[in-house]
């Protein structure tokens, strides 16, 4: 059922939000159940329409998943039904490309769409495909499907990425672990997600180390075992709500926040008017002045400022102080948002990846169309700002990466109604 979030402007967000599992690591976490015959059981799994998704690819594919009676998320492939992943279920999310490694790695072949998701630019899935190619693997691409084969097994090697890559690094660990021999992936992403997944993987029996530096190292075994573990608090959640808070001048304790993962972000806050003060169990966020300072940001790979804020931070710079820029260097289409903020009276003009916002004294409340996940919630926290009503259609890429969205701030004094579209 098609859905919309009608918000109603002003308030200040005042209280307590409880920082969900990542989604970032929840999805490549349960691609990894694909690794082992026993059973694989995550904590801390955020209840969002990306999870659902790849519980049904995974359903599909012979994983067996079920709820426990702790609320962890209970995955076990002993009975594969088939190594091919459709287009049916893989244009619902990208993520899903992450079953071509452990398909590949533990069963020798693989044939998985070519992804879907967010409508935000090429990324990078000749990554994967090479990945797989430095590996051993034969990697055609017919009829929309990756095709892989190793019938004889992976084999270890240097995986030299041009590019950092999250869920290229992410794919690359997981044909690695069973590959025969030493791999190591150059240049390999360092997000925190990318080192938890790592630490899972050894939890299971993998033999990884690096992890958390450009050059990862994995020692080939022959198989992995099942394992219990607890995925970490969603740092792109936190951020978000952060940039909501300083947005409508309010004071939220985000529990559950880890502030190391958050360092550029933080500080790129603290230099706009925001302040954070640690906490036992999170973070304090609040505003320290009435006016929000303009300051200009680049994303970058971790640890620098990252991609998935970019889009929260330009709605905080339309009510600055002055003049900013923004600089998108990860996905070349990720200004998606900006002429629907313009709908709503902010000033924003776009020269290739760089964005220019001069903040405006108010934004008013409008009727707009969210494109991927983080502009739709962007236009939630303009919604929270701008005087008047404003109405987010296309909610459903709100639901792949936020979980309980209008509750958690509801619960902090904003006034959301979803609603049929």
């Amino acid at each position: 059922m098609l859905q919309k979030m009608r918000i109603s402007g002003g308030a200040r967000l005042v209280g307590t939000i409880d920082i969900s599992g990542s989604k970032n690591l929840t999805l490549p976490a349960m691609m990894a159940s694909l690794l082992t015959d026993h059973p694989l059981s995550l904590s801390n799994v955020p209840r969002l329409a990306d999870v659902v998704s790849a519980i049904e690819l995974l359903d599909y594919l012979g994983v067996n998943s079920s709820w426990s009676g702790d609320g962890s998320l209970v995955l076990r492939c002993n009975n594969l039904k088939t190594t091919e992943a459709p287009y049916d279920f893989v244009r619902k999310m990208r993520a899903s490309v992450l079953a071509l490694g452990p398909l590949v790695s533990r069963f020798g072949r693989a044939s998985v769409s070519l992804p879907g998701g967010c409508a935000i630019g090429a990324r990078g899935i000749d990554l994967h495909i090479k990945a797989m190619q430095q590996l051993g693997a034969e990697v055609t691409i017919e009829n929309g499907y990756i095709n892989a084969s190793a019938p004889n097994g992976l084999v270890g090697c240097d995986i030299n990425f041009p590019v950092s890559s999250v869920t290229g690094t992410e794919n690359a660990l997981m044909a690695a672990v069973l590959a025969r021999g030493t791999s190591r992936i150059l240049n390999a992403a360092m997000e925190p997600e990318v080192v938890e997944f790592a630490n899972l993987l050894n939890v299971m029996g993998a033999n990884i180390t690096g992890h958390g530096t450009p050059i990862i190292t994995i020692e080939g075994v022959e198989s992995l075992h099942g394992a219990s573990f607890e995925i970490m608090p969603d740092r792109i959640e936190a951020g978000t709500y952060a940039i909501a808070t300083v947005a409508t001048n309010g004071s939220v304790l985000l529990r559950g926040c880890v502030p190391d993962h958050l360092s550029s972000f933080l500080e790129t806050l603290k230099s706009a008017g925001g302040v954070y003060d640690p906490v036992d169990d999170g973070i304090l966020v609040y505003r320290r002045q009435d006016e929000i300072e303009p300051v200009s940001i680049c994303t970058a790979q971790y640890p620098g400022y990252p991609t998935d804020l970019q889009a929260q931070y330009m709605t905080l710079m339309t009510i600055a102080n002055g003049a900013s820029s923004i600089t998108e260097n990860i996905f070349e289409n990720r200004f998606m948002h900006a002429p629907e903020l313009c709908r709503m009276g902010a000033n924003i003009t776009i020269n290739g990846r760089t964005a220019t916002v001069i903040g405006v004294p108010e934004l008013s409340g409008a009727q707009v169309m969210a494109t991927d996940l983080r502009a739709s919630v962007s236009l939630v926290i303009a919604g929270l700002i701008a005087g008047g009503e404003t109405v987010v259609n296309r909610l459903y890429h709100l639901d792949r990466g936020y979980e309980n969205i209008e509750g958690k701030l509801n619960n902090c004094g904003a006034d959301m109604e979803r609603l049929k579209a």
